[in-house]
């Protein structure tokens, strides 16, 4: 028996995020779970729509993942699904391309190279 998909997902959710993860180095548009849009960086998902369509789960360490947690309640949230996994979600919603670029810049860095790493370094303001 074929199990019935639950995708209920716009793309358009997805495209703020997806744009400024894809200015990082080594990123790439892809097609995850349930054929919702993500973005992987060398490879591992850094980060996709989720089927329901209601939030963003984001690659990231679990140290940091707690400091959003905290910091950002009502951008921020945590299913069970995700609890054992290095990931946050944020919902769809969220339009602060300030706090984006900053969760999307930690889940990069948790997955890019070393030599990605120094030559994103290199060029940050003030080097």
């Amino acid at each position: 028996m074929m199990k019935k998909s639950i995708a209920a997902f716009d793309s358009a959710d997805f495209e703020l995020v997806k744009s400024i993860a894809l200015t990082f180095p080594g990123t790439e548009e892809s097609v995850s779970h349930e054929g919702t849009p993500s973005v992987k960086a060398n490879g591992k998902l850094m980060c996709r729509l989720h089927e329901t369509g209601a939030f963003i789960p984001i690659r990231l360490d679990f140290t940091f993942r707690e400091v959003f947690l905290e910091r950002y309640p009502e951008f921020f949230l945590l299913p069970d699904h995700y609890k054992a996994y290095p990931y946050v979600c944020i919902w769809t919603g969220t339009r602060d391309k300030t706090l984006l670029k900053e969760v999307l810049t930690l889940s990069w860095k948790g997955l890019a190279t070393k030599r990605q790493l120094i030559a994103f370094d290199n060029q940050a303001p003030g080097k």
